[in-house]
């Protein structure tokens, strides 16, 4: 996901559905982990955007 990042992806997030785990990739900032998280928020990168993980993780 870094890389994605680093060639300027604004926002990124890796879901591990196994773990119920996501981490979110951002410019210029540490990657944030949520434990279980049950949605997702696009915030500026696709304003009014968020992904329901309660689907996801089944």
């Amino acid at each position: 996901m870094r890389e994605y990042i680093d060639n300027g992806a604004r926002l990124g997030w890796l879901i591990d559905p196994q773990n119920r785990r996501v981490e979110i990739y951002r410019q210029q900032a540490e990657v944030e982990i949520l434990i279980n998280p049950t949605e997702l928020s696009g915030e500026d990168v696709l304003p009014g955007f968020v992904l329901n993980l309660r689907r996801v993780w089944g």
